[in-house]
């Protein structure tokens, strides 16, 4: 699908405005175009600029709705469980621009868990961005916040920027720089 091919919203949809992370509702009817999609989001482009839909409203684009877990909603699953889901789902983390997860592109610098008195779990995750001045920095750093939180048992999620050590193109993975063409 290209913006040569529009497409027109079946029902009002939620977004995020790229790159200001402002949430909007784009109406039914707008004619959107897809210019990318990775890890179950949609990046598009209509008449209010480019905005990320995700996987929960991919129906107003007419796809079919990823399923996020497996797991029952209240579920605390055990913490080597939930590390290997809150991997699996930072993976499903991009950049609009760059088709490689922040994970691959080692943009991801640490991820500490915190046993909470109530049984559930408070999750920290310190990553950087490509550049300090990129204008996606506020939409990734929601969007990963948002994949930890769905992860069963995490309660709290805190997603911080952080530029030490600056990040450069070794910290990429092999599969990320396989997927970039570098190898």
């Amino acid at each position: 699908m290209s913006l040569h091919d529009p497409i027109k919203l079946s029902r009002d949809c939620h977004a995020t405005r790229i790159p200001s992370g402002e949430k909007i509702l784009i109406p039914a009817g707008t004619e959107v175009g897809i210019t990318q999609s990775l890890g179950g989001s949609y990046t598009i482009v209509c008449d209010l600029g480019m905005a990320r839909v995700e996987a929960v409203d991919a129906d107003a684009l007419g796809k079919e709705k990823v399923e996020e877990s497996e797991h029952v909603a209240g579920e605390v699953l055990d913490a080597a469980a939930t590390e290997k889901l809150l991997w699996e789902r930072l993976k499903t983390v991009y950049d609009p621009e760059i088709p490689v997860n922040i994970v691959d592109l080692g943009l991801v610098y640490d991820m500490a868990m915190t046993d909470k008195e109530d049984g559930t779990r408070r999750v920290e995750v310190k990553m950087t961005l490509t550049a300090p001045g990129c204008g996606m920095g506020p939409t990734i750093q929601a969007d990963a916040k948002s994949k930890v939180s769905t992860v069963p048992g995490v309660s709290e999620a805190e997603v911080f920027l952080v530029w030490d050590p600056p990040w450069n193109q070794n910290m990429i993975t092999e599969v990320g720089k396989m997927k970039l063409g570098m190898i």
